[in-house]
């Protein structure tokens, strides 16, 4: 074998080992970072639900045979359903007006709709307490100008909590509609309206249907979200807007049961989790991360 040869062949014991150790060791760090803080805490929620301390399904039957557990359940499902609804008629003409400004006003947009991750949850849904409360800035504006002449109830009801989640969760239904938004290509538009097409047409025909998978990522990102969350809801909603987030909160800090706070606990998760599985089915994982084409 010629020299160029030998010098060809890697040396056992030498950098390509070197590296490959290395490469095997950051990658059993995030897995024991997964084990430790996601695998193991499951597991133990699992456990349970399901040992107390024996093998047992009694807390699934009971969560499945009181009544006020499922309500809790249709709760949580048509206030994430509404709160989907109003993130998407508010965040689809934002999205859409981002594309077609200039780069700078895009710019400044998108800084305006980042704000809100800049601020805690809790410090949001504390300052919406302020502003919809009964003494709060709406209610005094509305008095002072004559159109109500006592406080209108904006607070612990329905609406405040439609009102403090789709402020939290608009950002996530922008996002990936601008996205898609922005890989269409402008020159089909152009080239229905030359057609013949009205800007409402040219819109309804090309520019929506091109705009599909945004829609879709947006709306079960913003639904799947919702459907776990808790301090707004807690907050700003009174005795009949009880999510399922709070009645695990409920059940696990007042009740102390910490076996049948767990069962509610895998059971939400695995709605999520169907939810998932069904949507990624029927609209693809590439519309779910907005990837499909434009």
């Amino acid at each position: 074998m010629t020299a160029g040869g030998d010098l060809a062949r890697p040396v056992p014991g030498g950098p390509g080992r070197y590296w490959r150790s290395r490469q095997g060791l950051a990658l059993a760090v995030p897995l024991a970072f997964f084990v430790a803080l996601y695998l193991y805490p499951l597991s133990r929620l699992f456990a349970w639900s399901f040992f107390s301390p024996g093998f047992t399904l009694e807390h699934y039957a009971k969560l499945f045979g009181e009544p006020a557990y499922l309500r809790a359940l249709r709760n949580t499902s048509q206030i994430s359903l509404w709160v989907t609804v109003i993130a998407l008629l508010l965040g689809y003409p934002l999205a859409y007006l981002m594309t077609v400004v200039s780069l700078r006003t895009r710019a400044i947009l998108v800084v305006l709709v980042l704000v809100p991750f800049w601020t805690s949850v809790l410090v949001r849904t504390f300052a919406w307490m302020v502003i919809l409360g009964r003494r709060g800035l709406i209610n005094q504006v509305l008095m002072s100008w004559g159109v109500t002449h006592r406080p209108l109830a904006l607070i612990y009801n329905m609406l405040g909590v439609q009102i403090g989640m789709v402020h939290v969760l608009l950002p996530f239904m922008v996002f990936p509609l601008l996205s898609v938004m922005s890989r269409i290509d402008s020159a089909l538009v152009t080239a229905a309206r030359s057609l013949g097409a009205s800007p409402r047409q040219a819109f309804l025909r090309i520019f929506l249907p091109l705009s599909l998978p945004g829609v879709s990522a947006g709306c079960v990102l913003v639904f799947l979200l919702a459907v776990g969350f808790y301090i707004t809801p807690a907050l700003l909603g009174g005795e009949g807007q009880v999510t399922f987030a709070t009645l695990i909160e409920l059940v696990v800090r007042d009740l102390l049961d910490w076996n049948f706070g767990a069962s509610l606990g895998v059971f939400l998760l695995t709605v999520v989790g169907t939810l998932f599985v069904l949507f990624s089915t029927v609209l693809g994982l590439d519309r779910l991360t907005g990837q499909g084409r434009a």
